[in-house]
């Protein structure tokens, strides 16, 4: 109880210090007892500025080609590996054509033989057409050469169209590049057997793959509310995750105005120089495409805006607050069209939860 009443006598002592103190001395405990809030601020000024749309896009090679001859047979070598380079007319493989050259051999033999039949029906015909004016034969007689004629040059026909259908058999053996590029698979081995009527060649569809990726194409899927901001020849800039630091130009060079029925997306073709066949094919890169800029514009970073509708600028170490109209917008900036003029200092750091009017200190400033 003793211990009881020494603390009321304390406390009754300090409430009497306190009412004794000035109204002055109050208030100025009072304004030191509000600390200022720390922020980061920003000078406003005039720059460019880009409304930029981002698509993730599958990379495809320019060109694409499975290399497979036209006929069956047993291929008998092969003369590429997978990722070789190589040029356009380049040999790449051959089947066994042992059977065709044989073939070409007997076509030949049975050219010459029709030719010859020929040759003698045809020297027959014209000695039968003058013994006719002459009516020194039958007319029997003369209509029969004259179809021997025209069946020997029949004959020399279907001679020769076999010995072209030989020589294409051999010719399509022999396959050789149709463009420069990269083989980028090989899907059979000398000895195997093929039928390309037959297919057995697997998803790849082809003895060996050709790819030109010396240019690509990069396919994207665009929503209908972006579609109608694209043009055809519009730039375009590839990036990929492997390589931050760098950019490839592009320009897009297809838009379907029909959208997927499943998807209900359009698809558009970014093209792009590789000339060092750093995009590669069937991989992902990010395509960023500038669909709007204005040109000496009052732009401030994004963190500046609050609730898309006002920020707070600095004015006698108070943070003001200030209602702005944006125009466009990107992933770092946004342009005002009202509400700030040059040289503001607005606040982009520290500006959550600040009040019209709080006090506030700089702790860095960028100009």
């Amino acid at each position: 109880m003793k211990k009881l009443t020494q603390v009321m006598i304390v406390l009754m002592a300090v409430i009497g210090l306190l009412s004794c103190q000035p109204p002055a001395e109050k208030e100025q405990a009072a304004e030191q007892s509000i600390a200022a809030a720390p922020v980061w601020i920003v000078e406003v000024q005039r720059q460019s500025i880009s409304e930029k749309l981002t698509f993730t896009g599958s990379i495809e090679a320019v060109r694409k080609m499975n290399i497979t001859p036209d006929i069956g047979g047993k291929i008998d070598k092969i003369y590429v590996e997978e990722g070789d380079s190589v040029r356009e007319g380049q040999l790449l493989m051959e089947l066994d054509t042992r059977a065709i050259r044989l073939q070409l051999d007997q076509t030949q033999a049975g050219l010459a033989a029709s030719e010859a039949n020929y040759m003698d029906a045809r020297i027959n015909k014209e000695r039968m057409e003058r013994l006719s004016r002459e009516n020194a034969v039958s007319d029997q007689q003369f209509e029969k050469t004259l179809l021997a004629y025209e069946a020997a040059e029949a004959q020399v026909q279907q001679a020769r169209a076999a010995l072209k259908l030989v020589l294409h058999q051999l010719d399509v053996s022999i396959l050789k590049a149709p463009f420069s590029g990269i083989v980028a698979s090989k899907n059979a081995e000398v000895g195997d057997v093929i039928n390309p009527m037959m297919g057995g060649l697997g998803a790849a569809g082809g003895v060996l793959i050709l790819m030109d990726f010396s240019r690509v194409n990069i396919l994207i899927d665009v929503s209908h509310q972006d579609i109608v901001r694209l043009k055809k020849g519009q730039p375009a800039v590839v990036k990929l995750s492997v390589y931050p630091e760098r950019e490839f130009l592009g320009k897009v060079s297809i838009i379907n105005f029909a959208a997927d029925p499943i998807t209900r997306k359009f698809r558009v073709e970014i093209q792009a120089p590789n000339p060092d066949g750093v995009l590669r094919p069937n991989s992902f890169g990010e395509v960023v495409i500038d669909v709007n800029s204005h040109d000496n514009a009052l732009v401030i970073p994004q963190s500046a805006v609050l609730e898309n509708s006002y920020v707070f600028v600095m004015k006698n170490n108070q943070a003001v607050r200030t209602a702005v109209k944006l125009g466009l917008q990107n992933t770092s900036q946004v342009e005002v069209l009202e509400g700030l003029t040059d040289g503001d200092r607005v606040i982009v750091r520290g500006n959550y939860g600040l009040e019209d009017g709080s006090p506030v200190i700089v702790k860095e400033e960028q100009k």
